[in-house]
């Protein structure tokens, strides 16, 4: 083997080892840092991927657990009201059942009729404040209108219509804070009465989506924008009752892992029926408790109004079971991507001491052999002396 002294090639080949050597331990003192054995890019790039893509599902799917326990929390406030409305329904029948017996008097009737008004108007109270999240459970955003029964479009009602004598109208308005009230006198006209509703929202009473409008030969009094809620009540035989136009509500969840597409993968949708007397067959004239034969017949529509709320609480059971069932399946999926997640990016910490504890080791000796290798370089000058 020549001697020379330009190129000392076992120094080199010490301190590129050394090098390794330190590079590799930096890289094990980073994962004992994070606890993470892929930090970047470079350390695994297809396990990275991986890893972020399950995070994200991760993600998705947890957050789609709270949107089913919101879900859940909706649709149980929608069937706990329900419940209560049940019971008002079920004393109806009773009422109803001894109203359509003979030999009751007139003042009795009245007073039979007194507390099935009460139980309609508590059932229009409910559908009209429950609310879960501050919106309301019964109704969708759509404007709220009041029609009159009277008038058709055999019959319209118009403009020069005249309303009878010491009648009111009642506007209660949730925006405006306002109440308007329409008193009636001596030749007052539909007309007339949509004119001051314009004048009460000229002056602030109403606010200023609130109108009062013949539509289809009735009368019509709406909210047509930002709507709030309003209560419409009249006494007006030529009226008849201001029966409320709602729409139900629909329970939209979205319970996907990020990744999935379609309403039918990723979306529980329950559809909520509109919830008032009227809406349940009980806002007619003639369902009234004034007599053995009107009794009967409201009778028959409270019990079709009981089988209407028991099957609204079937439909909304069984989405409540759905939206359980998917929340413990996206637990179980949360669970397994999360385990997967780990082995992928996680560090082994004993591996990874053993690593950092053998890198120690070869950088002491790499330093040794380095120091060695120069000291040899030291032999030429002997040859010279």
């Amino acid at each position: 083997m020549a001697i020379t002294v330009l190129n000392n090639i076992s120094d080199l080949t010490a301190e590129q080892a050394l090098g390794n050597t330190q590079a590799s331990l930096q890289k094990t003192l980073t994962q004992l840092s994070t606890g993470l054995k892929i930090n970047s890019g470079s350390d695994d790039a297809a396990g990275l991927s991986i890893a972020n893509g399950m995070t994200a599902n991760i993600a998705a799917l947890t957050q789609s657990q709270q949107n089913a326990s919101n879900g859940v929390g909706m649709l149980q406030t929608a069937d706990g009201a329900l419940s209560q409305v049940t019971t008002l329904l079920n004393r109806a029948v009773t009422i109803a059942t001894e109203g359509s017996s003979s030999g009751i008097t007139t003042s009795q009737y009245t007073a039979l009729n007194t507390e099935f008004a009460s139980i309609k108007s508590e059932i229009d109270q409910i559908g009209q404040s429950t609310n879960f999240n501050g919106a309301n459970v019964f109704a969708s955003n759509a404007p709220v209108s009041f029609s009159s029964t009277q008038g058709t479009t055999g019959t319209p009602l118009t403009s020069a219509s005249t309303l009878g004598a010491n009648e009111t109208v009642t506007i209660a308005d949730a925006k405006s804070g306002g109440t308007f009230v329409f008193n009636t006198g001596a030749g007052s006209t539909v007309g007339a009465l949509n004119t001051a509703i314009a004048g009460a929202v000229s002056a602030g009473t109403l606010s200023a989506n609130v109108t009062g409008a013949l539509v289809g030969g009735k009368e019509v009094i709406a909210e047509t924008t930002d709507t709030n809620g309003i209560t419409v009540s009249t006494n007006s035989a030529e009226l008849g009752p201001m029966v409320a136009a709602t729409t139900g509500d629909t329970s939209t969840v979205y319970i996907g892992d990020g990744t999935t597409t379609g309403a039918a993968n990723t979306q529980i949708t329950t559809s909520i029926a509109a919830l008032s007397s009227a809406a349940l067959g009980l806002g007619a004239a003639g369902v009234a408790l004034d007599s053995s034969t009107d009794s009967q017949t409201a009778l028959t529509a409270i019990n079709a109004a009981i089988t209407n709320v028991s099957a609204q609480r079937g439909t909304i059971g069984a989405s409540v079971n759905r939206l359980n069932a998917a929340t413990t399946v996206m637990s179980d999926q949360v669970t397994n991507l999360q385990s997967a997640v780990n082995s992928l990016q996680n560090a082994d910490i004993g591996t990874t001491v053993a690593n950092m504890t053998q890198y120690n080791v070869l950088e002491s000796t790499g330093m040794a052999a380095l120091q060695q290798a120069n000291q040899a370089q030291q032999a030429v000058l002997k040859l010279v002396q």
